[in-house]
């Protein structure tokens, strides 16, 4: 049997922590940023967690899971 491959998109996004969270960056940071309040990038600052009901299908992604 072959073996399994990972998304290799979804390694580029996302990075799995030591507690089993998966880290991802924030949408709406790239470009445009001038119309954007300062209040709302800092908030978009950092990275995020993943969602508890996206987080079993980033891992199959991953083939963490």
């Amino acid at each position: 049997m072959p073996k399994m491959k990972s998304n290799s998109g979804a390694l580029k996004r996302f990075k799995v922590k030591k507690n089993g969270s998966i880290k991802r960056g924030s949408a709406f940071r790239s470009h445009i940023l001038t119309k954007k309040s300062q209040k709302r990038k800092v908030n978009l600052r950092g990275p995020q967690v993943v969602a508890d009901a996206d987080a079993t299908r980033v891992k199959r992604m991953l083939n963490k899971a």
